[in-house]
């Protein structure tokens, strides 16, 4: 019984105290368009991505934006064609012009995408943007995406402007396990935190909108070079640095990337998991327990009860479960799902525990954060993680 009042006291400080997390309208804030459009440099990390190209690609290329912008798509050591690729679709769509580099492979203390980043930066530095596009090549724009963006920038003064973009969500294991990933990450880091002053600070890597001053002043990438949750990294080096950033839901900005199986969803999640917590053994006994506590005792303790007849238990348990699944309506409504999964999220948020313990299992064996054929050990120090 008094489990299940911890679970229900833990639901109703997360509704009322953790920056309305559950919320979903944190959008684009209010913008007006420049006198004069600042030029932008979209750079693309690119491993492997031919699958998903030419779904993203064109929609980069066809932005209607009315200043000066151009697109480097880095070919980090593909062994698709990406690249040749890349240049076939720009012949083909025309639009921006679009520029394709190799960076070669990463030397050590750098991740994959982040020394393909540098490798870009530096490409787009030539051309001396006022700011710098980071996206991923599965993420497909509107056409008014990038003017949007810059808009929004310049009008309310920030150094960096994210968007998450909506993730796909056909397949019925996507449908259980990528609401729930958004509205985790949103629990973790509250939208509406993220602009104010303080130490909340996260990126959704997809789309970045980023100052070219201000990756100057925070040194980015070299001073997250080993990151493998880049994004997050890169939010807290800019507002360390004295930066402004805002984090919010995408409307027409979309991840065109499958994750149809439950295995392709496990290893987005569980490569960098362990990551997320500092590879640090106590913080991963702490958050199995946290989890167990707020997501599995509310149904356990429903279930129980009522068969026991133990109406104290149950009682305190519906209840909590009854908040968990109100918090998690919203967010599936801008994932357009029915609504029948919210009192399923305890089985989701089981599913994350288990790829939270795999994640450390995988650390501890030496695979470590592993993604196209690169495992990424955690460095002997690491002084910008924390």
């Amino acid at each position: 019984m008094w489990t299940a009042a911890g679970s229900l006291l833990a639901w109703l400080w997360l509704l009322l105290c953790q920056g309305f997390f559950w919320r979903t309208d944190v959008r684009l804030p209010s913008r007006a368009e420049p006198e004069e459009w600042p030029s932008v440099c979209v750079v693309v990390p690119a491993r492997d991505e031919a699958a998903v190209l030419p779904a993203a690609l064109p929609s980069l290329l066809a932005q209607d934006y009315p200043g000066r912008a151009e697109i480097f798509l880095v070919d980090d050591g593909s062994s698709d064609g990406t690249g040749d690729l890349a240049r076939e679709l720009a012949r083909r769509h025309g639009g921006l012009p679009l520029t394709v580099g190799s960076p070669g492979e990463p030397p050590a203390g750098w991740t994959g995408k982040l020394w393909a980043v540098r490798h870009g930066l530096g490409l787009a530095r030539a051309r001396e943007p006022e700011y710098v596009l980071l996206t991923d090549a599965d993420i497909a724009h509107a056409p008014d995406s990038l003017r949007e963006l810059v808009a929004a920038a310049r009008s309310g003064g920030f150094d960096v402007v994210s968007q998450m973009a909506r993730l796909r969500v056909e397949s019925v294991w996507e449908r259980f396990v990528v609401p729930a990933f958004v509205y985790f990450f949103a629990q973790l880091y509250p939208f509406r935190r993220i602009a104010r002053e303080g130490r909340t600070a996260a990126a959704a890597g997809g789309c970045v909108l980023l100052r070219a001053e201000a990756a100057e002043r925070a040194r980015i990438p070299e001073s997250i070079r080993h990151a493998v949750i880049d994004d997050v990294a890169l939010a807290r080096a800019v507002k360390g640095s004295g930066g402004r950033i805002w984090l919010g839901l995408a409307e027409r900005v979309d991840s065109v990337r499958p994750y149809p199986r439950l295995r392709d969803l496990w290893r987005m999640v569980s490569r960098s998991a362990y990551a997320q917590l500092r590879h640090n053994p106590p913080l991963l006994v702490g958050t199995v327990a946290g989890l167990a506590l707020v997501y599995l005792v509310p149904p356990v303790a429903t279930l129980a009860g009522l068969v026991a007849g133990r109406m104290p238990e149950a009682v305190l348990g519906g209840l909590a479960w009854l908040v968990m699944a109100g918090t998690y309506v919203p967010m599936l409504r801008y994932y357009r799902q029915p609504l029948w999964l919210a009192p399923l999220l305890p089985f989701t948020a089981f599913l994350y525990l288990l790829m939270t313990v795999d994640s450390a299992v995988q650390h501890y064996r030496g695979q470590g954060a592993a993604w196209k054929g690169r495992t990424y050990t955690r460095p002997d120090a690491l002084p910008d993680e924390g």
